[in-house]
């Protein structure tokens, strides 16, 4: 009985294998490789897959999910012969399990064997400068080349990143310095700018002041003209109604004299050729008057004789003002 038993334990034990070998589970998102004698078969699908025990052996289980790989950073030689640490990472897919098994033996390696060759030759024909300010360019080139080339291992690049691009100490203390000088340059450049805009604004609002201001001072002397014409208009029109003879006007005359003297810096007195008339017609309205008052006596002397030698009409009598 003993014998029987152990047959039996054993049979059970192989039919639980074969079961176990039997029923395949894969994830989703994966694959998994079939080999029949060590020869490939069949990819097996997401789900619940059966194959034939002892015969059928599951080589290798892929991963069909977007991969991210960082490369540490690889020295590369720019084109005028500076050394420089570019790190990158690959955003990779495996679209065919079979080609990413059979195809190449290491598709990780491979993918960082290319991306560091094809980088120097990207960067070789690139100075320093257009590398640190050309990272799209750089990373289309560099996603061109490798989509190419993994295109056959059943590998689509997505995208590929420059994480970081760290040129020499000595390059970056001399970058440092010269960003600092275009600092300084760009704000005495603004604060000029400032400045002039500053003086423009300004010189702008005097000349707008200064044309106000002559303008209201050649309006106001235009109405203080207007108002002086019209005052002499008005006054003139006044004498005109009036119809004043010329011992009025004589009298006028002799009343604006002491005003025309008025003033500390009047050293010289400019009397008109017309005050002779003036006195004459003073002189004879005065005398018109004497009779009619009765006056207060006095003979009139012989008048002189003119320049010519005549006789000169006799003077009218003057009141003498004790």
């Amino acid at each position: 009985m003993e014998p029987i038993i152990i047959v039996l334990i054993i049979l059970v034990v192989l039919v639980f294998i074969a079961l176990i070998k039997t029923i395949q589970v894969i994830p989703q998102a994966s694959a998994a490789i079939v080999e029949r004698f060590g020869r490939y078969t069949r990819t097996l699908n997401a789900g619940l897959n059966i194959v034939v025990p002892f015969i059928d052996s599951v080589r290798n289980r892929v991963d069909l999910r977007e991969q991210v790989v960082p490369f540490p950073p690889q020295p590369v030689i720019t084109q005028d012969n500076l050394v420089v640490n570019i790190d990158t990472v690959i955003y990779y897919q495996v679209t065919d399990a079979r080609a990413a098994t059979y195809e190449v033996a290491s598709y990780i390696q491979a993918i960082e064997q290319l991306t560091v060759t094809t980088l120097r030759n990207i960067i070789g024909g690139m100075d320093l400068e257009r590398t640190l300010t050309s990272r799209e360019e750089i990373n289309a080139a560099l996603r061109g080349v490798l989509d190419e080339a993994t295109g056959k291992w059943g590998i689509r690049v997505n995208r590929v990143e420059l994480k970081a691009i760290e040129p020499p100490t000595s390059i970056q203390d001399s970058m440092e310095k010269q960003m600092r000088a275009d600092r300084d340059k760009r704000a005495a450049i603004l604060q000029a700018e400032g400045v002039r805009q500053s003086e423009i604004l300004r010189a702008e609002g005097e000349k707008q002041s200064s044309i106000l201001r002559a303008e209201g001072e050649a309006k106001a002397a235009a109405l203080r003209a207007e108002g002086e014409a019209q005052a002499i208009r008005t006054v003139f029109e006044s004498i005109h109604a009036g119809d004043p003879d010329q011992k009025l006007l004589s009298y006028q005359y002799l009343q604006m004299l002491p005003k025309i003297a008025e003033g500390d810096a009047n050293k010289l007195w400019i009397v008109p050729s017309e005050i002779g008339d003036a006195l004459k017609g003073l002189g004879g309205a005065i005398g018109n008057f004497g009779p009619m008052t009765g006056g207060n006596g006095g003979g009139a002397a012989p008048a002189a004789p003119t320049a010519t030698g005549k006789e000169a009409a006799p003077r009218r009598e003057q009141p003498r003002i004790d």
